[in-house]
């Protein structure tokens, strides 16, 4: 059976990252959590690579760009552990919650499992949100909000300094130290009024030992309310079979679909 509720339910897969949204978030997102994913990263890049980042003169933005131009060359893959915790602050409440993230081309599974278990599925045009307690699935195609989604889901994370140009007004905020890691400072302003409805400006801090993103801090638009994403446990170009992928949900889930 399949049932239908309010579209504007949609604006929970906005909310996720997710992140991505991104390109990430809905973005939980791009869509990231506690800030030792700083060492993470670091422990996971080349010695090369960590040799430039300790080395080299202080970046420029264009510098920075060049950096995202030529790691997005080799990037195929990402899973990480993540941290979402949204401020709402006229009342200054805090709420988190964690879970763990697979990213593969323009494909994404969010696993939250804490405080509220769900499973949030990219595949293809389709956002799936998975609730294991009400036995039920959510499915929203993107459609005409698919320009929203892909501005945040996996923000950061195989973009190249090109799209991110064609998405944001780019200003290099500098270059502070994030748990003992020397990171590059974005704050990225959307071009898109569809997206600046949603979010006015993201922070987005790049570790320069690998140019990951360890955070990103997205501003609500008409509030002061913001949320910040953090990664940790990065693996980059992670192996992760197609299965991960596909919307498959245990025998007598509901399929809810939206409105039109």
């Amino acid at each position: 059976m399949i049932a239908c509720v309010p579209l504007q339910n949609f604006q929970l897969a906005i909310q996720v990252n997710m992140p991505l949204l991104r390109r990430f978030a809905w973005i939980f997102l791009a869509a990231a959590l506690g800030v030792t994913g700083a060492a993470a990263t670091m422990a996971l890049a080349p010695a090369s690579v960590r040799t430039r980042a300790q080395g080299r003169s202080p970046a420029t933005l264009d510098s920075v760009l060049h950096e995202l131009d030529t790691e997005a060359k080799d990037f195929h893959s990402l899973t990480a552990d993540i941290e979402r915790t949204k401020v709402t602050v006229v009342v200054n409440v805090k709420s988190t919650e964690t879970g763990e993230i697979w990213v593969h081309g323009d494909k994404m599974r969010l696993e939250v499992k804490t405080p509220d278990p769900r499973t949030i599925l990219r595949a293809g045009d389709t956002i799936y949100i998975y609730n294991p307690g009400l036995q039920r699935v959510e499915e929203y195609n993107l459609g005409k909000h698919r320009e929203l989604v892909d501005q945040f889901l996996l923000l950061g994370f195989g973009s190249s300094g090109h799209e991110l140009r064609k998405g944001f007004l780019i200003t290099l905020l500098g270059e502070p130290v994030l748990d003992h890691h020397r990171t590059a400072l974005l704050e990225l302003t959307p071009k898109s009024e569809q997206v600046r409805n949603q979010v006015s400006k993201i922070h987005l801090w790049l570790d320069e030992a690998s140019w990951e993103p360890i955070q990103q801090k997205f501003f609500e638009t008409g509030t002061d309310d913001y949320f910040i994403v953090r990664y940790s446990n990065i693996t980059r170009n992670a192996s992760i079979p197609d299965s991960r992928f596909k919307p498959h949900w245990p025998k007598g889930t509901q399929r809810v679909r939206p409105a039109a």
